[in-house]
């Protein structure tokens, strides 16, 4: 991986994993349609690096909430905190269990654009579907029950397959549920912190088998990709705030779009 294709990557990896039109579906789309010669088995674990950006710029972000977990293990009194992070443990178990049940099955769909730009629409569709089923959306997350929790958490899975955006299936099922924008994006954003991390931890040694030099570039882009996507963060958790109506369509046009002219390029 070149360093100019890192840094494209890394600038793509920062914004589209938080918005919801799904960072590694156009981390299989963007070299596909620049025609970049690359190695494609280093292709998985360097966008794993870029994801570890994601994840810290989350953590930064959301580093109130993680300090009241981490103070919850601990004081019995911080009761709210404990019982959100028990919430965000039952929501990652199924991302955890099918990803690395299946994991061969999913490696195998990541260098393929054609399925990616199939799945970016599925996506799109997804988003306008959740948009069109969900409640009134006045509650917190101190409403959240464990049932509700697993099944986004069931929804998260979904990202395994390139095209399928994390914080977009996450975002659906807290809306279908009857949360506000703001509690879903809050919510599917807690999630992703602790996938991301695990994925790193089974991923970025293999980084060290392609050697230094690209190690270094891979951690310039996690470096890159973690700044852009605080600066996401800090958009989408306004933007989710203030709108209170249809904020999901414009990003689902946006997938079923590009998703589309894609797939066509593929076939024709």
């Amino acid at each position: 991986m070149q360093l100019i294709q890192a840094l494209i990557l890394a600038v793509t990896q920062g914004a589209t994993e938080l918005f919801p039109i799904s960072s590694v579906g156009h981390g299989v789309i963007i070299p596909y349609l620049l025609h970049w010669t690359y190695n494609r088995q280093a292709l998985l674990p360097f966008m794993v690096m870029l994801h570890l950006g994601t994840a810290f710029a989350l953590l930064i972000y959301f580093r109130r909430d993680w300090y009241d977990f981490l103070l919850s293990i601990f004081g019995a009194r911080r009761t709210d905190g404990r019982r959100l992070l028990t919430m965000v443990i039952i929501g990652t178990i199924p991302a955890a269990v099918i990803g690395f049940v299946f994991e061969k099955k999913f490696r195998a769909l990541f260098p393929d654009a054609r399925s990616a730009s199939f799945f970016l629409i599925v996506n799109g569709l997804f988003l306008l579907v959740g948009e069109w089923l969900r409640g009134r959306g006045h509650k917190s997350l101190d409403r959240l029950k464990p049932v509700q929790a697993l099944v986004i958490g069931v929804l998260q899975s979904l990202a395994l397959v390139p095209g399928f955006s994390r914080s977009g299936v996450t975002m659906v099922g807290g809306l279908i549920y009857g949360y506000t924008y703001e509690a879903a994006a809050r919510f599917a954003f807690l999630l992703a912190t602790p996938i991301i991390l695990g994925a790193g931890v089974l991923e970025v040694p293999k980084m060290l088998k392609y050697g230094h030099s690209q190690m270094a570039i891979a951690t310039l882009g996690g470096l890159v990709a973690g700044v852009v996507a605080y600066l996401s963060v800090v958009f989408l958790m306004r933007y989710f705030k203030r709108r209170e109506v249809e904020a999901l369509r414009p990003f689902a046009y946006y997938c079923l779009l590009v998703g589309l002219a894609v797939f066509v390029r593929t076939v024709f």
